[in-house]
């Protein structure tokens, strides 16, 4: 397992330096002179446009400036904004807040995504399965956008369960109804992933043996077959983690989350290429770890898995 451990890190680390050097490429290589953000409409004093490039090694070659980066990078030190504020701040402000976000939408996701798909897959052919298939459908096929408008009007404005928006510190309290939007945005597939998985274990000849042997149902159900498909669900919680993580823009958008996708859409608008470049480097780390950590989780779940050299 250790050796396992310390091949997967070994391996991480050529991704996270050829998803930097992209990210880099691709943000700086933008057109136009990203000092220039720091003035808005105003034209600088030359001099004084070339002490900020001097300052954010600007007026250095690409890989240069990329190397510079780097070696702050894995100083812990993810350099200052055009507006002065270290950017490092600005992470462990934002981080935990969309930290928590996903974290309360995989929970959700997780709960009604398992308990769904399972009885869907154990009674395939019924209503209930007929059903739940027509809901995942329509659930994949809305917008999430339009999911969080109805979600603020109906559950926040009209019926009162939950506050139509984040209020500053993001309360957990606050933070249930986004939550609930993104699971419900995800939660289609899982319910279907879940559904195949569940269909397909309780087929095999392990669970008929459970059940010649005179188990009962609620100990084959548990232990043979859901425990046994729960590893596709995982690979599939797992990549929506990294995705909520990096990817909850619009929903923390449309409900004033003040998190790491709010934060992120507004550095781009306003050309903060530090702060894009190092959010979304945090983000592919925290990826990577996600991914290595699910992997390791396979062995719990499946005992005829085993990291071997």
């Amino acid at each position: 397992m250790a050796f396992y451990i310390l091949r997967r890190l070994l391996q991480a680390i050529p991704v996270l330096l050829g998803a930097t050097f992209l990210i880099y490429f691709m943000v700086f290589a933008m057109p136009g002179n990203p000092a220039l953000a720091l003035f808005g409409e105003r034209t600088p004093n030359p001099a004084v446009l070339a002490q900020v490039e001097a300052r954010y090694h600007l007026d250095q070659p690409f890989i240069v400036q990329y190397l510079y980066y780097l070696g702050n990078v894995f100083r812990l030190d993810f350099g200052t904004s055009f507006s002065g504020q270290p950017i490092g701040e600005t992470l462990l402000r934002t981080f935990p807040v969309t930290a928590r976000l996903a974290a309360l939408a995989i929970l959700f996701e997780m709960i009604i995504g398992l308990a769904v798909g399972l009885w869907s897959g154990l009674r395939k052919g019924g209503v209930f399965d007929s059903v739940t298939l027509v809901i995942s459908l329509v659930l994949i096929s809305v917008p999430i956008f339009v999911l969080c408008f109805l979600g603020q009007f109906f559950l926040g404005y009209k019926l009162g369960w939950f506050r139509s928006t984040v209020s500053a510190g993001a309360p957990i309290q606050d933070l249930i109804l986004p939550a609930l939007i993104l699971a419900f945005s995800l939660v289609a597939f899982n319910i279907r992933l879940t559904r195949s998985s569940v269909i397909e274990t309780a087929g095999n000849d392990f669970v008929r043996t459970a059940y010649s042997k005179g188990l009962r149902r609620s100990r084959v159900i548990p232990v043979h077959i859901l425990r046994n498909s729960l590893i596709p669900v995982t690979t599939n919680l797992g990549a929506d983690f990294g995705i909520l993580l990096v990817g909850a823009t619009v929903t923390e958008g449309i409900f004033n989350v003040p998190g790491v996708g709010n934060t992120l859409y507004k550095a781009i608008v306003i050309g903060e290429r530090p702060t894009v470049v190092s959010f979304v480097t945090v983000m592919v780390l925290l990826y990577l770890v996600v991914n290595i950590l699910i992997d390791l989780l396979y062995a719990v779940l499946d005992p005829r898995i085993r990291y071997v050299k």
